[in-house]
């Protein structure tokens, strides 16, 4: 049976306290024994690594950029696509769920991404679309192990 694939958006720069967010969601990915998915940077991508790292997880980064070395230190698979934000529809695509934490455009992209290919996402503090569309709008946590249960939950069968 293979593992199931949840990916972790957010900005390569965050605040303290999204950073310690990202961890929890990180540690309670790889407790799941999941397989954490991320655009493979730094910020929420690599706070999130740590975190399933420190819970022996599997990290796969997919890179902006051409060079694998440019994956932050806890991406145990790195994925160059020399296609800048064009991959964050690979961030999607390669995930069952996603889940937001905090993020600015480059995650409202891939949030857009996500919704659209129907590919369930939970938010912590992040971007709240549900004031746009009641229908497909972003299941909302306040805490990383919820987080994780729901998005497990969310997947199909």
């Amino acid at each position: 049976m293979r593992k199931k694939r949840i990916g972790i958006i957010g900005a390569n720069q965050c605040s303290h306290e999204i950073g310690k967010i990202a961890y929890e969601v990180g540690r309670h990915i790889a407790k799941k024994n999941a397989i954490l998915v991320c655009g493979g940077l730094g910020g929420v991508m690599e706070e999130a690594c740590k975190g399933a790292k420190k819970e022996n997880g599997m990290t796969i980064g997919i890179l902006p950029g051409g060079n694998p070395d440019t994956a932050n230190p806890y991406v145990d698979v790195p994925i160059v696509t020399s296609l800048n934000y064009a991959r964050n529809i690979l961030v999607v695509r390669t995930s069952e769920v996603l889940i937001a934490v905090g993020g600015r455009y480059g995650t409202l992209t891939e949030i857009a991404f996500a919704l659209n290919v129907g590919h369930p996402v939970v938010g912590i503090k992040t971007w709240d679309l549900n004031k746009i569309d009641h229908n497909k709008g972003i299941v909302i946590e306040t805490n990383p192990e919820a987080a994780v249960a729901k998005a497990l939950s969310l997947i199909k069968k």
